[in-house]
């Protein structure tokens, strides 16, 4: 009888824990929500980030000769533009001005058909095509030279020598930049996801963690101003992640090898980059937490943010292979701004004037946010 008694007090306790851990949780729809949705979210952004064969790779082709061998090649490649879409054809004159543009970051390669290129096919004389390729994206430059090479190949004849013979036509690839491996190129990603992980430990969080102790109470006494506050909080966000960021980004530099950039411009360039880079999550995380009052839902926006701006900002995976609607979200991301900046410093050897564009983005979407936080932030109980 008695163990039967125990045994009812201790299911009643149990009960009583479960029955209240259940009811905080339905007070709080945000998390129920985003429980829900979280998964959903992970799947579409997951799902088309790393689809697998890469789409869309901006190839410019100049095309000097008018001969049919020429033009053969050409619509080889029209049709792997038509069918698989690995590749987006573009066309061009001028042949400096299209390799200018490869380092740029506007295409992924150039193709330079030479103008004695049919004539020496036809007279089986060792023809060639040039492709002038951007490989600080590794995984980009081996998908367009195997592409090139299958098109090439179809205009070869049908019956191919084991000995290299003087009517196969050969593409001589050349890389604009030293050799990038895989390893080397997570580098930015990395700088930048630690810069996002400092955002979750300093900045907003620490108003939500005064505002569920009931400590951010003490603010109201005070003569600070919202923007005070707002301000003050991300500075010191920004000191302690800058910190920590450039920490990283040495550490990475020294573990993959990667050459450190020489010069007072392209530190400062890096400099510049991860402290702007910092300043947008910062404020963003601001502008989307500033009123939240508990640390779980820190949580619960983190690993969301995480997702839709890590995976479409060109880390680990093109973004000129990403859908249509993802390539759109990855233009107002933050994230691949500053990834596409760290690339082009610290791969292309590139100075400020080259990553204008990306701080240009950076700045006026941080003054947006700075602004936006500023103007939610409740300074009231």
């Amino acid at each position: 009888m008695k163990k039967m008694k125990a045994s009812s007090e201790t299911f009643l306790r149990l009960s009583a824990v479960i029955d209240r851990d259940i009811k905080k949780f339905m007070r709080n729809p945000i998390v129920i929500g985003m429980s829900f949705l979280m998964p959903i979210i992970y799947l579409v952004i997951m799902g088309n980030s790393f689809q697998g064969k890469l789409q869309s790779l901006p190839l410019v082709v100049i095309n000097q000769d008018s001969g049919r061998q020429a033009r053969d090649l050409f619509d080889n490649l029209r049709a792997v533009e038509s069918g698989p879409a690995t590749l987006t054809i573009f066309q061009a004159e001028d042949e400096q001005a299209a390799i200018a543009d490869v380092r740029n970051g506007k295409y992924k390669a150039a193709l330079i058909i030479p103008s004695d290129f049919s004539k020496r096919v036809d007279l089986k004389s060792r023809p060639e095509v040039g492709l002038f390729l951007d490989n600080t994206d590794a995984i980009s430059s081996g998908t367009i030279i195997g592409v090139v090479n299958g098109a090439v190949t179809a205009v070869r004849p049908s019956y191919v020598a084991i000995r290299e013979a003087a009517d196969e036509i050969h593409v001589r690839d050349a890389n604009l930049y030293r050799n990038v491996d895989y390893f080397q190129s997570l580098v930015p990603g990395v700088v930048v996801m630690a810069i996002f992980l400092g955002t979750l430990t300093t900045g907003v969080f620490n108003v939500v963690m005064d505002r569920f102790q009931g400590i951010e109470e003490s603010y109201l006494l005070t003569p600070l101003t919202k923007a005070n506050i707002v301000g003050g909080l991300i500075l010191s966000g920004l000191a302690i992640t800058t910190a920590v960021s450039i920490l990283v980004l040495g550490v990475g530099i020294v573990m993959t090898g990667i050459p450190l950039p020489t010069g007072i411009g392209a530190l400062a360039s890096l400099l510049v980059v991860i402290i702007l880079t910092t300043l947008c999550l910062q404020s963003l995380m601001f502008t989307l937490l500033g009123r939240a009052d508990h640390p779980r839902l820190v949580g619960v926006l983190s690993g969301f943010m995480n997702v839709i701006l890590f995976f479409p900002s060109g880390a680990v995976y093109p973004t000129a292979s990403l859908p249509g609607w993802l390539k759109s979200f990855a233009m107002v991301n933050p994230e691949a701004y500053a990834v596409d900046a760290l690339k082009a410093l610290l791969f292309k050897s590139a100075g400020l004037t080259t990553v204008l564009a990306d701080i240009g983005f950076l700045t006026v979407f941080t003054t947006v946010m700075m602004a936006a936080a500023i103007m939610l932030f409740k300074r009231t109980l």
